[in-house]
């Protein structure tokens, strides 16, 4: 009788690193390189001050980067793109695995015209 091609187990623990897991050719490289070398305050995006108190805010280029994902992707939501960031390992990857409300996420798209 034949066996079937078996997986990994679910409860076994397995060490990798999410830079393993992209590839040098993929997209989202590209939109990390690209992001990063933008200064995004002279092109006039609403960028948020480091706050003395409180909880700090999330920084404004990794709101661009979901934006441009999302965009590349047909996500547009931002309640998609909030559960996308939780179960997608590109996002996971782009974010430093940074998960933003779908309220912080609509807010930036509001205040800044992409």
């Amino acid at each position: 009788m034949m066996q079937h091609i078996t997986g990994i187990p679910r409860n076994q623990i397995c060490f990798s690193s999410l830079e393993d897991t992209i590839s040098s050719e993929n997209p989202i490289r590209f939109i990390h390189t690209f992001v990063g070398a933008l200064s995004l305050e002279a092109l006039g995006f609403s960028v948020q001050t480091v706050k003395s108190e409180g909880r700090p805010s999330f920084d404004t280029k990794i709101f661009l980067k979901l934006y441009l994902y999302g965009y590349l992707n047909g996500l547009r939501s931002s309640r998609k793109l909030q559960k996308e960031c939780v179960r997608n390992i590109e996002l996971q990857w782009l974010l430093c695995a940074i998960v933003s409300n779908y309220y912080n996420i609509s807010y930036f798209s509001k205040n800044n015209i992409v």
